[in-house]
């Protein structure tokens, strides 16, 4: 991995990725989704008083990694950014069949493409799914694919922001309803961890403690997990089922790279 303990002068960042870039359940002013890289973004204009950075957020929900690799990463080599982030495969592993060591091939084709138009690349590993109901079974899935992700950033010299060993986002509070997308919290908790992982300083801990509060009982946790199933991961299986994706007709909310 490269060494990133001076902070980098980075003045151009692209985001690429799906839903979890794009930032979804975290309500930005403009009315569109903020999220993590949002966040970050602003963090690395903090860092530049003088107004000379601009940013871009290509990331679209449902996408898949060849889609990415197909209408993200070549904007890559028209912007030549200082950083990207790139974070996908997530909605490839969670396919019934998929293979995360063929996966990964594709991502490491993609990031070496990347590395050729920007500066600094950045990736993020998969959370750790160990309690999220029918998720938990693909833990050793995403596991693996994990270890990939890890050995690509050392042959690459990429940035890893290690989302699986972000033990705050184990908090239930982390997440929104649907279980599947991060809180506006959450998302904090990923910025820091992505900025801190930069070399950059951070006014918070990514893992500082939640605050105290009652944990539900037993039978408040079956009625919750029966009603997000009827609500939220019915409807998510079955779009997998019909071949449709929450982003068909979705175009990237920030295509340009602009001042923040």
């Amino acid at each position: 991995m490269a060494d990133h303990q001076e902070t980098l002068d980075l003045r151009s960042y692209v985001a690429l990725g799906d839903s979890f870039t794009e930032g979804l359940n975290d309500p930005g002013p403009d009315g569109q989704f903020a999220g993590w890289a949002d966040r970050l973004a602003g963090m690395l204009a903090d860092q530049h008083r003088d107004g000379d950075f601009r940013y871009a957020n290509l990331a679209v929900r449902g996408r898949l990694l060849d889609q990415i690799t197909a209408e993200q990463v070549p904007q890559v080599r028209r912007i030549q950014p200082d950083l990207v982030t790139f974070c996908a495969g997530g909605n490839d592993i969670l396919r019934p069949g998929s293979d995360p060591d063929e996966v990964a091939e594709r991502f490491e084709s993609a990031v070496v493409e990347l590395r050729r138009s920007a500066g600094t690349v950045l990736v993020c590993t998969g959370f750790d799914t160990r309690d999220v109901p029918v998720l938990r079974h693909l833990r050793g899935k995403i596991a693996t694919y994990n270890v990939h992700l890890r050995a690509i950033a050392d042959r690459n010299g990429c940035v890893v922001a290690d989302l699986w060993s972000l033990r705050s986002v184990h908090d239930r509070r982390a997440w929104s309803d649907d279980r599947l997308h991060l809180s506006p919290e959450g998302h904090q908790r990923v910025a820091l961890l992505a900025a801190r992982s930069l070399g950059l300083p951070v006014a918070a801990d990514p893992e500082a403690p939640w605050p105290a509060g009652p944990a539900p009982t037993p039978a408040e946790q079956r009625r919750e997990n029966l009603q997000w199933a009827r609500t939220f991961l019915l409807p998510w299986v079955g779009r997998r089922i019909r071949g449709e994706s929450s982003g068909d007709n979705v175009e990237a909310k920030r295509p340009d790279l602009l001042p923040l």
